[in-house]
């Protein structure tokens, strides 16, 4: 399974995954109870796949960062994201320890953590799955 089709919908709760294109925008599934709603051109959506972090250096992927959840926690679930901000951010720096403070807020890590524990026990984000897709996204050199 990949992240290459899962969908953050603004003002929606929880994770979606596209189904099907239609003339006037899609229909997704809701990871969280399997229920399918349309989608129009016009709603504020997000491919996880586009999403990055940001760190002093760069720019580091979601699926990077999922990986390294994935890694520290043995493919099993992350920290919970209703716990106190200082021991998220504790716990997002041993996940990424170079992510800009200033830059990277509570709520971007709290949602981070939440995306995560919807899509792992789904197996979206076991290290196989994270890995083939990375392999996926990189071209071969000509």
């Amino acid at each position: 399974m990949s992240i290459q089709k899962i969908l953050a919908i603004s003002g929606k709760p929880g994770l979606y995954e596209l189904k099907i294109q239609t003339r006037t925008g899609f229909v997704a599934e809701s990871l969280l109870d399997g229920k399918k709603i349309t989608v129009g051109l016009r709603s504020n959506v997000s491919l996880l796949s586009e999403i990055a972090v940001y760190t002093y250096t760069e720019e580091v992927r979601l699926s990077e960062v999922l990986k390294a959840i994935a890694t520290k926690e043995n493919d099993g679930p992350a920290l919970s994201h209703k716990e106190d901000e200082a021991k998220i951010r504790t716990y997002f720096r041993e996940i990424l320890p170079e992510f800009d403070e200033d830059r990277v807020y509570t709520s971007d890590i709290k949602k981070i953590l939440n995306w995560y524990n919807i899509l792992q026990p789904k197996g979206f984000v076991t290290l196989e799955a994270l890995s083939k897709e990375e392999k996926e996204e990189t071209p071969a050199a000509e």
